[in-house]
């Protein structure tokens, strides 16, 4: 399988075998993130449904044995917090999977993005005003049944040996990853793009796939896996709804190649693309304006 990047849903992965990916890395759109995704679903239901329809397309492609590795977390959106982390579980379990781990991805204090929650206490310093500032998501980690450690060649394996000195200086053992989140970007490229930052597909790659295998991510976004993936010898195949992100998930995928060299790179437009960031900044900037006058109140 060459590289791909198919701007369609991921809900029907048609162009894509039964087994055909070995890992799958993602984070999929929070349900209308009030700073990044506001309106783009009608309803918690809705958004649900959606995940549910593309877990079970990843329990097809997936081959047997293989990792996800989902990064999601709790939303709130307009005073309601939302259970996403639970219910996330909750539909890989009744798809199949194995629940294998849930990693905190834990942020530095001060790269908190945007919350007023614990100003509450601060204010009415009483019992019952607490609210916690979220400087944290999760990673969590499916697998697709039992995976067969001798089908792997050992040139292979040796191949994509684990750097053990890197795994120890910077502590992938532990049951939570300290990283830096990537701030709200300036750059006109990804502007209004709620991308993760590179090393934590850096790591999942390396811990769950071998060189030359095919990384899936079924919500591309600006391309972030897809880019790791190449970097690290794998193949990669990406599923972006918005078409608007065309132009940055090839520019990303670009960067990619060894020695500086341009991957081959098949692109595929499908009749499901949608026009969607420009709306979605539109709809940040108005909730964003409506805030800071809620704030001088």
């Amino acid at each position: 399988m060459t590289n791909r990047i198919i701007i369609g849903d991921s809900q029907k992965m048609a162009e894509l075998p039964d087994k055909s990916a070995h890992l799958v890395v993602s984070s999929p759109p929070y349900f209308n993130a009030p700073f990044d995704t506001p309106g783009l679903f009608d309803s918690y239901d809705a958004f649900l449904k959606t995940m549910r329809n593309v877990i079970a397309e990843v329990k097809r492609v997936l081959d047997d044995g293989r990792i996800v590795a989902y990064v999601v977390d709790d939303i709130i959106v307009d005073g309601v917090k939302f259970p996403i982390v639970a219910d996330v579980t909750r539909i890989f379990i009744e798809q199949g999977f194995k629940y294998r781990e849930r990693i905190p991805w834990l942020k530095p204090e001060g790269y908190i993005r945007i919350s007023r929650r614990s100003g509450s206490v601060v204010k009415h310093p009483f019992p019952m005003y607490c609210y916690f500032d979220n400087c944290s998501e999760s990673i969590l980690i499916f697998q697709n049944g039992s995976f067969n450690y001798r089908k792997i060649p050992q040139e292979l394996r040796d191949l994509s040996r684990i750097d053990l000195e890197e795994f120890q200086r910077e502590k992938w053992y532990l049951g939570f990853w300290k990283i830096t989140n990537v701030l709200p970007s300036n750059n006109e490229m990804e502007k209004g793009v709620a991308a993760f930052p590179e090393e934590i597909p850096y790591r999942l790659i390396k811990l769950y796939s071998y060189k030359g295998e095919t990384v899936l991510d079924p919500f591309a976004g600006s391309g972030t896996t897809l880019k790791v993936a190449i970097a690290l010898g794998r193949k990669c195949v990406g599923y972006e709804l918005d078409l608007e992100l065309l132009e940055t998930i090839k520019a990303k995928v670009a960067q990619a190649g060894p020695d500086g060299t341009r991957p081959d790179t098949e692109i595929t437009v499908r009749d499901d693309a949608r026009k969607l960031r420009t709306q979605l900044l539109e709809n940040v900037e108005r909730r964003m304006t409506k805030h800071d006058r809620a704030g001088k109140a």
